[in-house]
């Protein structure tokens, strides 16, 4: 029944109000019965006084006895009572005055409260009981019973003045009556408020529940709709960020799939083609050396290709460890370049390179790092014109090294700088030459960056090159720094 966040909001505050609605009633019904009561309670008091004192003053005095009873009809009459005097003096009696006109009296009006006269006689006190006829007849009364005292403080006798207190339940009843309808006006009213708050509290979540089945069918442009700033807002917000990232994401997977199927196709086609042709005879014998080497080429070329995502895996994977320690960054450059010798040749290319110190020693894992560098000259070689300059750089500051590479191509179009570190982006954006890689060099040198703690920055003035610059620790014995330089053909 309460499966949704919405339904437990819902039961939660309802029973909240509820409960402080019913104990709000209960404390005004309560408190109007009191003051109800006691007031009652006060003007009986204020009539059994006058009662009293007509007692005193006129029926014990034979003369004006007739006059005072009148007034004690009157005054039963007023209050629709019931009055019973119980005197001492067997003279007077016992007396029983009320509105002869009513009967909801005549069952109790011959019942006289012999103890209680007597305890009041004796006692001297006033006390006020309710409902001193139950059993008898069925009328809710108030009654107060005091002694008669004349002036000089001798009891003749007892009175008890019992009210009809139907009309003041009555009244007591309806307050009740009306404080639940308020409070069921005020539930059915808090119902729909608390409806609509938790309604739109839980609506984001609802939305955003709705939105993670449809990423999970594939869709992933849906987006919450922001219409607050809490923090049920800020969630939503969050959320659209990371259904922002993973549409990215799944647009650059989607493009780094197809890139991929088309490095792995064209190889494939073409090697199979020559296989292919040398086995029904199209290709001769002599001519079979040729097409074998670009068989081989073609297999080198996926091989570096799976390597290179065999190394990005396992680098975002974290299952990479590295091996820190000390070595001369200087050195790791000029071995890396020497590897590539024979391309530079090829493409005529100088070669300058920069170093503040003979020897600059950094703390790192010099695999990884050997393998930043080569991917670096390696992009920079294949975007450097005939004849062009490929820069080396280090500049040691006082907890860092600063290398960089630099090479004199077309450089990076403004627009596809923020994205050339991407994974999976789109090997012709990637600073890449269409057809000559995956685009995922860049993405291994990043996070092999990334994973020491320093950080890589690119460059690309328009029609100045591009320039990769990356951060390493310096190491603490390293020397003071010398410039040197030097430039190789």
């Amino acid at each position: 029944m309460f499966n949704t966040l919405f339904s437990r909001m819902l039961a939660t505050y309802l029973s909240v109000m509820l409960a402080i609605l019913l104990l709000l009633g209960i404390i005004v019904a309560g408190m109007f019965q009191n003051q109800y009561i006691s007031e009652q309670e006060s003007e009986l008091r204020r009539e059994a006084e006058e009662v009293t004192l007509t007692i005193v003053n006129k029926y014990l005095d034979d003369d004006k006895r007739p006059v005072a009873t009148e007034e004690l009809v009157t005054t039963a009459r007023k209050y629709d009572a019931l009055l019973q005097l119980v005197f001492v003096d067997p003279a007077y009696g016992n007396v029983c005055m009320y509105d002869k006109a009513s009967t909801k009296w005549i069952p109790v009006a011959d019942t006289y409260l012999s103890d209680e006269a007597s305890e009041i006689i004796e006692g001297a006190n006033t006390r006020i009981e309710n409902n001193v006829f139950r059993g008898w007849i069925d009328i809710p009364t108030m009654s107060i019973a005091c002694p008669i005292s004349t002036g000089e403080g001798t009891v003749v006798g007892a009175m008890f003045f019992h009210t009809d207190m139907s009309r003041t339940n009555d009244s007591i009843r309806k307050v009740y009556l009306d404080v639940l309808l308020s409070a069921c006006v005020s539930v059915i009213l808090a119902f729909l408020a608390v409806s609509y708050i938790t309604g739109r509290m839980t609506k984001p979540i609802t939305d955003m529940n709705n939105i993670v089945r449809r990423f999970s069918k594939g869709e992933f442009s849906a987006r919450v709709k922001i219409a607050s700033k809490d923090e049920v807002g800020q969630l939503g917000q969050s959320f659209n960020v990371m259904a922002d990232e993973l549409d990215t994401l799944e647009h650059s997977r989607r493009s780094f799939v197809a890139n991929v199927s088309h490095e792995l196709r064209s190889p494939l086609t073409s090697m199979r083609g020559f296989l292919e042709a040398m086995q029904d005879g199209t290709i001769p014998p002599e001519e079979y050396g040729k097409y074998l080497g670009v068989v081989i080429d073609e297999t080198k070329r996926m091989t570096a290709m799976v390597n290179d995502l065999l190394d990005l895996a396992r680098i975002e994977s974290g299952q990479t460890v590295l091996k820190l320690e000390a070595f001369d960054i200087n050195e790791l450059i000029i071995r890396t370049l020497l590897t590539f010798e024979a391309r530079i040749n090829a493409a005529n290319i100088d070669v300058n390179m920069d170093f503040d110190a003979e020897h600059t020693t950094v703390e790192a894992d010099s695999d990884q790092i050997a393998q930043v560098v080569r991917n670096l000259i390696d992009n920079a070689i294949k975007f450097s014109p005939a004849g062009g300059t490929l820069s080396l750089k280090t500049e040691t500051g006082k907890r860092n090294v600063r290398v960089s590479v630099k090479d004199e191509g077309v450089g990076i179009a403004a627009e596809d700088l923020p994205y050339v570190f991407d994974r999976f982006y789109k090997a012709e954006k990637a600073h890449t030459p269409s057809g000559s890689s995956t685009g995922i060099g860049l993405s291994i040198v990043k996070r092999i960056v990334e994973q020491h703690g320093e950080t890589i920055t690119v460059e690309s003035p328009p029609g100045n090159g591009t320039c990769f610059t990356f951060t390493l620790k310096l190491c603490e014995q390293q020397a003071k720094p010398r410039p040197y330089a030097a430039q190789r053909r």
